[in-house]
């Protein structure tokens, strides 16, 4: 993973004599915000960005356009979960279940 994040530009190591990479105790606090950054979903390209400043704050509307996109997945996953939540509670079959029939219709296109 290391050299993934190398690669990406987001960590750069130390190299020996023998050109290995060498990582320092320095290391560790960008190893985190990488791990923060990720577990927040940030793509890599977007942790180069956040990371290449001073400070992450840096880029207030890069957080902004995360902090909407993020928004958008939790109501999606929330619609998601409440599907499933009533296709386990639901007693009816499939092909009876009023709810599962609106949902179906829902996604077909008008002609």
């Amino acid at each position: 993973m290391l050299r993934h994040w190398e690669q990406a530009g987001l960590l750069v190591a130390d190299r020996d004599a023998f050109d290995r990479r060498r990582y320092r105790e320095e290391h560790l606090s960008q190893v985190a915000l990488i791990l923060l950054g990720k577990e927040a979903g940030f793509t890599l390209g977007q942790l180069r960005r956040l990371l290449s400043t001073s400070s992450p704050m840096d880029e207030p509307e890069l957080l902004r356009e995360h902090a909407r996109d993020l928004e958008r997945r939790i109501v999606q996953a929330q619609a998601a979960k409440e599907l499933i939540e009533h296709a386990l509670s639901c007693p009816l079959d499939f092909h009876e279940c009023e709810h599962a029939q609106q949902r179906i219709a829902a996604r077909i296109p008008a002609r």
